[in-house]
């Protein structure tokens, strides 16, 4: 055929194909994908470069969701027309919807240089930059498309999620009031308002916003996820459970339900079928940080440090500022054997870098305390631990033993979640605040109103912490102590209270705070009257020792059970028994004899026990002889029960504040030869000290009598240390200002 012939041909095939491809947009736009398609395909047969052609079957295979093809028909299209800003957003979208949110961005800008004043570009530009967690850009850039379109609803909805994420609370408000404004009936835009609603702690709008979202669309599950959240933020956990289950059952791969269900289900010590909630999460979006987060979390539970760490810096890769995953990757790493104070302190830093150090501070000249360095100290407690938890059992001996004519007490309590303990610290505290429904500015500005002098953080960087009220620093003097004091990482915390073992001299220099040392860096109430110890070791009784660990599983690490295995091959017909409320579960009981068994130790040498009443718990130590301390996670709580039940501890000494704690206890009691250096040691004291039955007995009957006379077992010495300590901070506050030249 010659040239000629084959232009003509071309010019046929071209008058041909319009009518053709209108046909194909109509089915398209019908839904009737198929037929669209083959009509694009044979205009293509004859014309492999016709634009519209590739551009119309690129955008149907999209929806078909043949996002590869679609991407590559695409990009055909691009070659014949580079030009085209309509091609390069509807691009942008395709490779958006592969997950591949750096290209998408890239086609959206192209597109925006052709044609500035695109809304549609603008807008996908935006969403792009929300993905990438650059909220801050992408309200700039829905901000430009409205300012093209202002009616544009879509931008304004995306415009409220971006500063929901920003956490500009008010104006994401204000936004997605605007979108009800226009569009009365927009059930999601409901939701939107109660997740903000939730976000400031106002929780009956919230509640209220979820239930019009839900009278609207009956069957939105992201609704009934997020009131699950609110019922589970105030307490109502049947309810949470129950929302989350019809959540699921409409939508069984809806994030915000998995999640939220495997938080409260982890919470009641169903790891396993947290995990599995988890996981799911993961497979549906295997770039959600939340899920990766949540499934870490579950990881770590189980004692996988390791996966677990992993799961958090491949989160913390796409997103280095969230605050969650940072805040669970430094929980975590107390937990991993090979991590020492230089990683656990660096992290802690960049958490501050992240986030703490980005939060506005508030200026010193508002904070009008009185610089009377003898006068009443007005001291703020901030924890999420008013109730019945291990944390409130470190801090509660010291609020409870106060000396009111020395210290006033501010409870500022960060849970909606009460019990009976709830209640003795509210009757404790001269003022309590439900801050649990305050914003971090508003309880900033409480703090500030209360004019408190001391300011202490209870929780460190465990579950319902407020460390970014005190980055803005709405107190004169800071402190972290006793929760999880192990280090904030932020100038704005002054002082830490420890203990010269749990933070050794050498070490100090890489804390944020100054170290402030107590007799020991914890204590705790001696137990109930009900409880009455064993006077005997029970190997007098039994003919043979019982090893104890009375810890949280996620402490027993592979090199603990390692050496415990060789513990119990070497003392001959040796028991152990752990006891902790996480082996209810089968699977976790069932996995954690599997280890002992790799190790060679038979399944009747040892003893798993579940949940129990504290007082069971602690009457079962009365069939304890020596407990066994984990590492590199030490016992806290569970080392003085296991004292004041007159049963010795044994504990090697880390590189860490979490690996030292059990050791601080134990010299802070009197008890150095229980302390040792090295796992050989470790081992070689737990045999020896196993064949010493007399021994054993004679420390039993005067171990809970020793503990109560220590300066760190009797709580009320232990309290006048805390107040000694505020005192001279407080002192040393005002010194300094009044050599600043400040004035009250």
């Amino acid at each position: 055929m010659s040239a000629f012939q084959r232009e003509r041909a071309r010019k046929q095939h071209r008058k041909a194909a319009g009518p053709i491809l209108d046909k194909a947009l109509r089915l398209h736009q019908a839904g009737i994908a198929r037929e669209a398609q083959a009509l694009c395909l044979q205009v293509l047969e004859n014309l492999p470069d016709h634009f519209d052609a590739l551009h119309l079957l690129g955008l149907s295979k999209s929806n078909t969701g043949e996002l590869v093809e679609a991407e590559a028909i695409l990009q055909r299209a691009l070659q014949v027309d580079p030009k085209s800003a309509e091609l390069l957003s509807n691009l942008g979208v395709v490779q958006s919807d592969m997950g591949q949110i750096e290209k998408a961005r890239a086609s959206y800008e192209k597109a925006i240089a052709l044609r500035p004043n695109s809304p549609i570009a603008l807008n996908n530009l935006g969403n792009a930059l929300f993905k990438l967690n650059l909220p801050e850009r992408a309200i700039q850039a829905f901000d430009r498309a409205l300012s093209y379109k202002p009616d544009y609803i879509d931008a304004v909805y995306n415009r409220g999620n971006a500063l929901l994420f920003a956490r500009r609370l008010d104006e994401a408000l204000a936004t997605f009031e605007r979108v009800i404004q226009m569009k009365p009936l927009y059930a999601l835009a409901h939701n939107a308002i109660g997740l903000t609603y939730l976000e400031l702690k106002r929780f009956d709008e919230a509640l209220t916003s979820f239930d019009q979202a839900m009278r609207l669309k009956p069957d939105l599950p992201q609704a009934l996820a997020n009131r699950a959240r609110a019922l589970g933020e105030i307490g109502d956990i049947d309810g949470a459970f129950e929302h989350y289950s019809k959540a699921r059952a409409i939508a069984p791969d809806l994030e915000a339900a998995l999640l939220g269900h495997a938080r409260l289900v982890i919470s009641s010590g169903r790891l396993s079928e947290a995990t599995d909630l988890c996981q799911r999460a993961v497979r549906s979006d295997p770039r959600s940080v939340e899920a990766l987060t949540a499934l870490a979390q579950c990881i770590a539970h189980q004692g996988k440090i390791d996966e677990a760490i992993e799961l958090y810096d491949r989160a913390l890769a796409m997103q280095p500022d969230n605050e969650g995953t940072i805040t669970r990757k430094i929980f975590a790493l107390d937990f991993h054997p090979r991590a020492e104070f230089p990683e656990h302190q660096q992290v802690r830093k960049q958490w501050w870098v992240q986030i703490g150090s980005k939060v506005p501070k508030i200026p010193a000249e508002r904070l009008q305390n009185v610089r009377d360095p003898n006068r009443r100290l007005r001291i703020g407690y901030v924890s999420a631990d008013f109730r019945d938890h291990s944390a409130a059992f470190v801090f509660g001996p010291v609020l409870r033993n106060h000396d009111k004519s020395v210290v006033e007490i501010f409870c500022y309590s960060c849970t909606s979640l009460r019990d009976s303990v709830t209640d003795d610290f509210q009757r404790v505290a001269d003022k309590w605040v439900e801050a649990w429904r305050l914003t971090d500015d508003q309880l900033a500005e409480q703090i500030i109103s209360d004019q408190i002098d001391i300011l202490v953080d209870l929780s460190g960087f465990t579950g319902g912490h407020r460390l970014r009220v005190f980055a803005r620093k709405p107190a004169p003097v800071q402190v972290t102590a006793w929760g999880h004091a192990t280090g904030d990482g932020m100038p704005e915390i002054d002082y830490m209270f420890s203990d010269p073992v749990s933070t050794p001299a050498e070490v100090r220099h890489l804390f944020a705070e100054k170290i402030y040392d107590l007799p020991c860096l914890i204590t705790i109430d001696a137990p109930p009257a009900a409880f009455k110890p064993a006077l005997q070791p029970p190997c007098l009784t039994n003919g043979y020792v019982t090893f104890g660990v009375f810890n949280r599983v996620d402490k027993i690490s592979a090199d603990a059970i390692r050496i415990w295995s060789g513990i119990l091959q070497a003392v001959p017909n040796s028991r152990l028994t752990i006891k902790h409320g996480a082996l209810g579960d089968d699977a976790v009981r069932r996995r954690l004899m599997e280890r002992f068994a790799a190790q060679g130790v038979a399944p009747d040498r040892i003893l798993c026990l579940g949940p129990t009443t504290r007082l069971k718990h602690l009457e079962a130590y009365a069939g304890i002889d020596i407990c066994l301390d984990p590492f590199p996670m030490n016992g806290g709580v569970s080392t003085w029960e296991a004292l004041h039940a007159g049963v010795p501890v044994l504990a090697k000494l880390g590189n860490s504040n979490a690996s030292r704690a059990a050791g601080a206890i134990l010299c802070s009691a009197g008890l150095h030869e229980w302390v040792t250096d090295s796992e050989s040691q470790y081992a070689e004291r737990a045999i020896k000290y196993a064949t010493q039955p007399d021994y054993l007995s004679e420390l039993r009957a005067g171990l809970s009598a020793k503990i109560l006379a220590s300066q760190s077992g009797n709580t009320k010495n232990y309290t006048r240390a805390a107040e000694a300590a505020y005192r001279a901070i407080w002192q040393e506050y005002c010194a300094k200002r009044a050599g600043d030249g400040a004035t009250s």
